[in-house]
C-alpha cells in the first residue's frame, strides 16, 4: 500500500486522468442503473408494493392480468388450502379520466383502475384523505402524481367514453401500473366500469382478473390441483407477466451488461499497460530483494485505491444529478399534460406538412390520437392494435 500511494503522489497528473475516466464510467453505470430501476418501478410499483406473496391467474393466461378472468368464488376455496393466510381478489383496467366536464385533449389523463376489496391487505396506506369505504362505491384513492395533473381531494371526474364518475377521497404514493397513475376502487364499481358491455364478463359470476394470496410456504402445484383451471405463480413472476415489462427490463439489463463488460475491459487494459510500463522498475526492485508478493500487493493496492475513489465520486455525482433533474413519475419527462399534447401535436403537424413518416414509441396512450397506425408490443410480439385513421392535429 505504501509503494502504491507513493507512486500515485509522485505521478499526480497521470493518475488524475485515470481517475477521471474511471469516474465517468462509474457515473454512466450508476445513472443507467437508476433510470432502469425507475422505469421498472413505474411499470409495476403497485404490484411490487402489495403485501401479497402469490397470485392465482386463469390457466393459459401467461401470468397476465389482462388475459385472465376468474370467479371470485375461488377466494373462499383458496383460503381453505394449506399455508394460505389470506386471499383477496383484484382486477385491473385502463381508462382515461376527464377533468371536470371538459373534453379537451389536455384535460384527459390516462389512469390504471385497480379493483380491490376495501380494507383488504391489497389496499395501500393513505397519506392524505380517507381509505376506501364499502358504503361509498364511487370513492377512490389515487396516486399522488394525479395532483400534478390538477386533481385534488374531493374532485369528481368522469371516465372518457363512459357515464361512470369517481370521487377522489384519498391519495397514496408510489402506486403506478403500466407507467400510469393507479386508481384504487371498490371491486363492485370496478366491475361496472370493466364489464359495462353486455357479455364482456363471459358469464362468469363475480369476475376478477386474479386472486392475490398471502403465505410464505404456499405450494403452487397444490393450488393448481385444488383450484380448477388456474395457474399460481409468485408475485415476481406476475410482475414479469405484465405487458412489456420483461422486454423493457431485459433491454435495460442487456445494455448494462454490455456497459459493464466494456468498462471492465477498458479498465483492465489501462492497468495492464501501466504495469507493462513499469517492467524495468520491477526488475530493479527484484534485484535489490523485493519479492513477487510485495510487488503484486502494490499493484492490487493501486487498483483498489483508484477504483474505490472513482466509485465514491461517481456515487456522489449520481446523487447530485438526481437532485438537479426534475422529479417525474411519468416517462414523458417533465412535461405536463398540456405541454405534452402541444409538443406531439407540433411534431405531427411538421411530419404531415413535410410529407414524411415518423415513429413514436411511448407508454402514454393519450398521444395515440396523433397516430395513423398503432402497434402494441406484448410478449415480444408486435401487432396492429388499431386500423389506420386520420390523426387530429391541433394548432
Amino acid at each position: 500500500m505504501f509503494l502504491a500511494l507513493k507512486e500515485i503522489m509522485h505521478s499526480k497528473l497521470k493518475f488524475l486522468m485515470i481517475v477521471m475516466i474511471f469516474v465517468l464510467v462509474a457515473w454512466l453505470v450508476f445513472i443507467l442503473s437508476g433510470l432502469g430501476n425507475g422505469l421498472s418501478t413505474l411499470a409495476a410499483s403497485s404490484f411490487q408494493n402489495m403485501k401479497a406473496d402469490y397470485v392465482v391467474f386463469e390457466q393459459g393466461s401467461q401470468s397476465s392480468m389482462s388475459k385472465s378472468l376468474l370467479s371470485d368464488r375461488l377466494v373462499e376455496e383458496a383460503e381453505k388450502l394449506p399455508h394460505v393466510e389470506a386471499a383477496s381478489p383484484m382486477g385491473s383496467t385502463m381508462a382515461t379520466a376527464l377533468k371536470g366536464n371538459s373534453n379537451k385533449n389536455e384535460d384527459k389523463v390516462d389512469i390504471a383502475i385497480l379493483g380491490i376489496l376495501p380494507g383488504s391487505f391489497l389496499e395501500p396506506n393513505v397519506i392524505e384523505g380517507e381509505r376506501l369505504n364499502p358504503d361509498d362505491p364511487t370513492g377512490v384513492i389515487v396516486n399522488k402524481t394525479m395532483k400534478d395533473d390538477g386533481f385534488k381531494l374531493g374532485d369528481t371526474f368522469q371516465l372518457d367514453g363512459s357515464t361512470q364518475a369517481l370521487t377522489i377521497i384519498g391519495f397514496v404514493e408510489n402506486q403506478t401500473y403500466n407507467h400510469l397513475s393507479s386508481v384504487f376502487v371498490a371491486m363492485p364499481e370496478w366491475r361496472k366500469i370493466t364489464f359495462a358491455a353486455p357479455g364482456s364478463d363471459k358469464g362468469i359470476e363475480g369476475p376478477v382478473n386474479a386472486i392475490m394470496l398471502q403465505g410464505k410456504d404456499i405450494d403452487p402445484g397444490v393450488m393448481n390441483g385444488k383450484l380448477a383451471n388456474t395457474d399460481t405463480v409468485t408475485r415476481g413472476d406476475a410482475i414479469y407477466g405484465m405487458p412489456g415489462y420483461k422486454e423493457e427490463t431485459g433491454s435495460i439489463l442487456m445494455m448494462l451488461g454490455f456497459l459493464l463488460a466494456i468498462s471492465a475491459l477498458v479498465l483492465g487494459v489501462f492497468f495492464y499497460v501501466m504495469t507493462m510500463q513499469k517492467t524495468n522498475q520491477f526488475g530493479i526492485m527484484k534485484a535489490i530483494g523485493a519479492r513477487n508478493g510485495f510487488l503484486s500487493k502494490a499493484i492490487v493496492s493501486q487498483v483498489v485505491v483508484l477504483s474505490v475513489a472513482s466509485i465514491v465520486i461517481g456515487v456522489l455525482l449520481t446523487y447530485g444529478t438526481a437532485a438537479v433533474l426534475p422529479t417525474t413519475d411519468e416517462p414523458t419527462a417533465s412535461l405536463d399534460t398540456k405541454r405534452a399534447h402541444e409538443v406531439v401535436s407540433l411534431i405531427a403537424h411538421e411530419v404531415r406538412s413535410r410529407r414524411k413518416a415518423a415513429i413514436m414509441v411511448t407508454h402514454d396512450e393519450r398521444m395515440l390520437e396523433y397516430c395513423d397506425r398503432v402497434y402494441r408490443m406484448e410478449d415480444g410480439r408486435l401487432s396492429l392494435a388499431e386500423p389506420a385513421r386520420s390523426a387530429t392535429v391541433h394548432g
